[in-house]
């Protein structure tokens, strides 16, 4: 199938035009990223990340003065996956020593509504578990059955032989669950995910992806530079930091516009940028396999004319390339759910900014070096 078979457009002759559009573009995206900044995921912040999923539609202003009064600092909420869904974020991974007492004598008070009187001892405590001894091995069973039913994680400590230990084991999930549970008592939820993740590794995972993604970058110029000359090499590269920063001036303008829309900086994403490039750097060996061919073919017309007669022959495959891969992104970006909503997002704009920057930032810079030495084009 062909498109655009006959068709003869001047883009090489209107690339100062989008020299100006870019730049406007970049501006305004670096304008966001200095003054409004990147929002990171907990992948890189490190911290703990919730999700809850109740049976009815909830309110997030609501939720957050809930959230706000159980002693886990400053949370951020937002929407998850729709109404009845939401995420919350703290920079905490553990139970501050301030609400340990809190913990304790609510699992206690829970013991005693349902085995009043009974006798235990703490044998042992930590910052994410609890250990209590019974008088006797059944009595522990029924505790541990009892409390586990009203939502603890509760277990008998294997090490016992005696089997009268039980240990309780919570965490900022639990907590929240807990606490939730006492003010929203007609709308059953439940815990989709807990995501925690230490600051050490967020930091090493920052580090990795920023040379991941420059290191991507060498390859794709060094590789060009030997396949075809080293301007086009260069060429490639600007217009792949082009797209890069595109993307991330994006992310920082919509960040918090678009509701439903999660913009933090995550693995995933950086995963959809590596792709990005990989799909944009395609896209650009395309037209200039074609460019080298028309100026072996070619070699008295002007090398602008040239050039334009290779990116209007290779519009078509263009096209049809770009468009199917753009549908399915867009149809990730809708149906693909939470989880995939900023990857699809990010290779969608990327798509986009991938196919422009390939004329008219890569072959751009290709031309205007050409004019500006003078030196012809061999190959």
């Amino acid at each position: 199938m062909r498109i655009f078979e006959n068709l003869n457009v001047d883009f090489l002759g209107k690339r100062k035009i989008f020299y100006v559009v870019s730049g406007v573009l970049l501006l305004l995206g670096l304008i966001n990223i200095i003054f409004r900044g990147l929002y990171f995921g907990i992948d890189f912040k490190g911290g703990t990340e919730i999700a809850l999923q109740f049976e009815k539609p909830v309110v997030i202003s609501q939720m957050r003065i809930y959230t706000d009064k159980i002693g886990l600092g400053e949370i951020e909420l937002k929407s998850f996956g729709g109404e009845r869904g939401i995420l919350i974020r703290t920079e905490l991974q553990e139970i501050p020593k301030s609400i340990y007492p809190r913990i304790i004598s609510n699992i206690e008070k829970s013991i005693e509504q349902k085995f009043p009187g009974l006798p235990k001892t703490i044998t042992d405590s930590t910052i994410n578990s609890i250990v209590f001894q019974f008088p006797s091995k059944d009595t522990t069973t029924a505790i541990v059955d009892a409390l586990f039913k009203a939502g603890y994680q509760t277990g008998k400590v294997s090490e016992d032989i005696t089997g009268t230990k039980m240990a309780v084991r919570f965490g900022i999930a639990d907590w929240i669950k807990e606490n939730l549970k006492e003010k929203i008592h007609d709308n059953p939820f439940q815990v989709l995910k807990e995501d925690k993740v230490g600051p050490k590794i967020g930091q090493e995972l920052k580090t990795n992806s920023v040379v991941a993604i420059l290191l991507s970058l060498v390859g794709i110029l060094i590789y060009l530079s030997f396949r075809f000359k080293f301007i086009f090499a260069f060429g490639a590269v600007v217009a792949l930091f082009h797209d890069v920063l595109l993307t991330l001036g994006l992310y920082a303008i919509l960040y918090g516009v678009i509701p439903g829309l999660n913009l933090d900086i995550t693995v995933t994403v950086i995963s959809a940028f590596l792709t990005l490039i990989g799909y944009s750097v395609m896209d650009t060996v395309v037209v200039f396999d074609r460019v080298r061919e028309y100026l072996k073919i070619y070699k008295t017309l002007p090398i602008e004319e040239a050039m334009n007669r290779a990116v209007n022959r290779t519009m078509s495959r263009t096209i049809l390339t770009g468009g199917t891969t753009l549908v399915s992104c867009i149809v990730l970006l809708i149906f693909g759910g939470e989880v995939l909503r900023a990857f699809s997002f990010t290779l969608t704009f990327g798509i986009i900014t991938g196919t422009y920057s390939s004329v008219f930032v890569a072959s751009a810079i290709v031309l205007d070096y050409t004019n500006k030495t003078g030196r012809k084009i061999e190959f």
